[in-house]
């Protein structure tokens, strides 16, 4: 009996930086900036198609919602000095979150009105805002989900890691997208208008959503992202149906 040929093994890709060098180079604006201080993992099955993000610093380092947990993802988490925080951005990034704080002892921190579905975990919860360190914000953004809330980076001239209440349109522009699970859109309105109070076109320079990446064309970032916000006419989107 000749024996089955063995299946190819599927080669996990490792996340790669969110600015490369070339980003690095137009970005004259910020000095000592680190083009490897985030990084951006594969698309998560387990969240739907979700992308993470990884921001590595001497005051802690934090995971934006869940990779994959293979041992790729877990090795390169670790080669960087593991995880203080894991913040989720929704309630469909939650993915393997109990696995990881048990993999990483690392803090869970999640919107108030979604941590009863991580029951059995101990876990922080905050209403409006939570300051993880010196550059990095958590800021609650309802309407896409009850918790749906974004993280704020101050550094590179602001990154916003959007989650899901940003995402690019086919043209790479970030828009709100009301779908039929959308938990209530003229909150998810009244928060990108709270965004455009918050911030300016100085402090709010990239967005880094969570899916939709594929119309990035290669780049793991939105730029110009302020004025991409301020564009939108917020009065039309309003009227929009979900999509179904």
């Amino acid at each position: 009996m000749c024996p089955s040929p063995q299946q190819p093994s599927q080669i996990t890709k490792p996340p790669r930086p969110v600015f490369s060098y070339e980003d690095q180079q137009e970005i004259a604006s910020n000095e000592n900036f680190d083009s490897n201080s985030i990084f951006a993992f594969p698309p998560n099955r387990d969240t739907l198609g979700g992308t993470s993000y990884f921001i590595v610093r001497n005051e802690g380092n934090i995971l934006i919602d869940c990779p994959a947990l293979d041992q790729t993802n877990q090795d390169f988490l670790r080669s960087h000095g593991g995880v203080r925080w894991l913040f989720i951005t929704h309630r469909g990034a939650i993915g393997k979150t109990p696995e990881i704080q048990q993999s990483f002892n690392c803090e869970v921190l999640i919107q108030e009105q979604e941590a009863y579905l991580l029951p059995g975990l101990t876990v922080t919860t905050f209403t409006q805002e939570f300051t993880l360190n010196s550059t990095a914000q958590v800021i609650w953004t309802p309407g896409h989900s009850p918790g749906s809330s974004c993280l704020y980076y101050s550094h590179h001239g602001g990154v916003l890691f959007s989650g899901r209440h940003l995402l690019p349109n086919q043209q790479g522009e970030p828009v709100p997208l009301r779908t039929a699970k959308t938990f209530h859109w003229p909150r998810q309105i009244k928060s990108i208008q709270s965004l455009l109070e918050r911030f300016t076109p100085e402090t709010l320079q990239y967005i880094c959503p969570s899916a939709n990446t594929g119309f990035l064309r290669g780049k793991r970032f939105i730029g110009q992202a302020y004025q991409h916000l301020a564009s939108l006419d917020l009065s039309v989107l309003l009227r929009i149906q979900p999509l179904l």
